[in-house]
């Protein structure tokens, strides 16, 4: 079992998810070694990466929410999941449709996203909780 941190601005848009889901989101929510090496086996992940920085993202089959999330090694070692960003699938379609990107082939297009990359970095800047 791994543990999990929210930063801010992640913590705020859980809270804004009504309970109920928010424990369907996170029971779904279970990151495997797959993750922590880099390579998920499990295909409601997926891994972003630009210039030398990767994001994982966890799309749940029971809700609409995507989570955005790195993997940090704490001070003895151990691997941290810190949530940079939960975002609802309709704002991120609309994200999506507003940068001219579409919704087909998220993850690859999100990866190559300057704007997607700045919401993600807003979210590693924030305290975390």
């Amino acid at each position: 079992m791994q543990q999990i941190a929210f930063n801010e601005i992640s913590a705020a848009e859980v809270s804004a998810i009504p309970a109920m889901q928010q424990l369907k989101l996170f029971f779904a929510f279970k990151v495997d070694e797959g993750c922590l090496t880099g390579t998920p086996t499990d295909s409601r992940f997926g891994v972003m990466e630009r210039d030398g920085r990767r994001i994982f993202r966890f799309r749940s089959d029971d809700s609409d929410y995507r989570i955005y999330f790195t993997v940090e090694k704490n001070a003895d070692g151990d691997d941290v999941v810190v949530v940079q960003r939960v975002l609802h699938a309709d704002s991120l379609k609309d994200f999506l449709f507003r940068s001219g990107m579409g919704a087909d082939a998220e993850d690859s297009k999100l990866s190559n996203s300057r704007s997607f990359w700045k919401l993600i970095e807003d979210g590693e800047k924030a305290a975390r909780k």
